[in-house]
């Protein structure tokens, strides 16, 4: 994977937010390219629970200032930077006052989901890609981990697609089993609907549950790797009927080589 562009957008990761699947394996993915000789770039969102002192976060004057409209609303775009001692990785993150101040990730305290998690979810897919337009760096790869990010690919290839940075990148999607409880906002399909995005090709979130976030991020990938041994039944099923490449899981301690294949089979 020498000097091939790897771009990796995840919900979260570790070090910076507690160990789940999806964190965990975000940052060994990232971590065993990055060894591997590959360019990576990194990207989540800047919860307000990361410590930004112990953790060294710093804004990129920069790359931030950009407003993004969510909504029909200015929404003030912020990038912060940090990076992983020993690693050599940088992570950039995506950050705003409204969406990502307060302390904790996708619940409140009585583990409601968020009202606005579906926005941020926008809000994130869009500064993700808006970012590395004002990177000016094409990815070969660009790999998705987690449901919150689950929209990148949508956006990719409908919001962004006479974009000619992203004309010849893959995007891979790993899926994982951890499912959250309840739906996002139901004018989740209404706020994508806004953006132009064509509503047949998101009739799905009319239901916006996990699983059928899980089906957008297929619908608009290249591939797809299942992110953990036991996936959600329904997405299964959604999978067996998709035309693409399909990855079955692979343990923590031997995926490497078989994702290497994988990106190469796609590029």
């Amino acid at each position: 994977m020498k000097d091939k562009k790897i771009l990796y957008i995840s919900s979260e990761m570790m070090p910076y937010l507690p160990e789940t699947k999806t964190s965990k394996m975000s940052f060994e993915v990232a971590r065993k390219m990055n060894q591997k000789g590959a360019q990576i770039r990194v990207f989540m969102p800047r919860f307000g629970l990361i410590n930004e002192r112990r953790h060294q976060l710093h804004e990129v004057i920069r790359l931030s200032g950009m407003n993004l409209i969510i909504n029909d609303i200015d929404m003030p775009l912020i990038i912060k930077v940090a990076s992983i001692p020993k690693e050599r990785m940088q992570v950039y993150f995506i950050d705003n006052d409204e969406y990502f101040k307060r302390k904790a990730i996708f619940t409140n305290e009585d583990d409601t989901l968020f009202e606005d998690n579906d926005e941020r979810a926008i809000f994130f897919a869009k500064g993700v890609i808006e970012t590395v337009k004002k990177l000016n760096w094409s990815p070969d790869i660009i790999h998705i981990h987690g449901w919150m990010a689950a929209l990148v690919p949508l956006y990719l290839k409908e919001y962004f697609k006479n974009d000619s940075l992203f004309t010849d990148s893959k995007i891979v999607v790993s899926l994982y089993n951890e499912p959250f409880k309840g739906d996002l906002n139901d004018d989740l399909i209404n706020k994508i609907d806004f953006d132009g995005i064509d509503k047949e090709k998101i009739a799905i979130l009319k239901t916006p549950t996990y699983n059928n976030l899980l089906k957008i991020a297929i619908d608009s990938a290249d591939a797809v790797i299942k992110g953990s041994e036991e996936m959600p039944e329904e997405v299964e099923t959604y999978l067996a009927n998709v035309k693409k490449p399909v990855l079955e899981y692979q343990s923590e301690e031997e995926f490497v080589d078989t994702y290497i294949e994988f990106y190469q089979n796609q590029i």
